[in-house]
């Protein structure tokens, strides 16, 4: 019978460049999630840059008002903006996982980016 031991890998202590990536429409939720993560980095004594503020995107469209195409030509636009904030860690994964311990709002989208992890890039070399 072939018996398969299994040990637990630790995570690894070594800092690494992180980038964090958020994004939405609603304005007052992005700045409050980033001065959520400043402060608690802030916290645990991180060096970090940011939040830097990247620049709004306005999606737009407009479209005609009446479904059939009789009548006046009258248009409705409607448009939507997406703001975007990045912040720049230098840290290990484990006090990232701690930073990143904060309450958010359902309509803003975080990326979490490890930008030189040594294993990661062993594996395209």
């Amino acid at each position: 019978m072939y018996s398969k031991t299994t040990a637990r890998v630790k995570p690894e202590s070594t800092p690494h460049n992180i980038r964090i990536t958020v994004w939405g429409d609603q304005l007052a939720h992005i700045e409050e999630c980033c001065a959520d993560l400043k402060q608690s980095a802030k916290e645990y004594g991180v060096r970090m840059k940011g939040p830097v503020r990247c620049p709004t995107k306005v999606l737009r469209i407009t479209t005609r008002k009446t479904p059939c195409g009789e009548g006046s030509k009258t248009w409705d636009r409607f448009q939507m903006r997406v703001h975007k904030r990045y912040l720049s860690l230098h840290t290990t994964v484990e006090s990232l996982k701690e930073i990143s311990c904060i309450v958010l709002h359902n309509d803003i989208n975080i990326e979490v980016t490890i930008a030189d992890a040594p294993h990661l890039q062993e594996l395209f070399h």
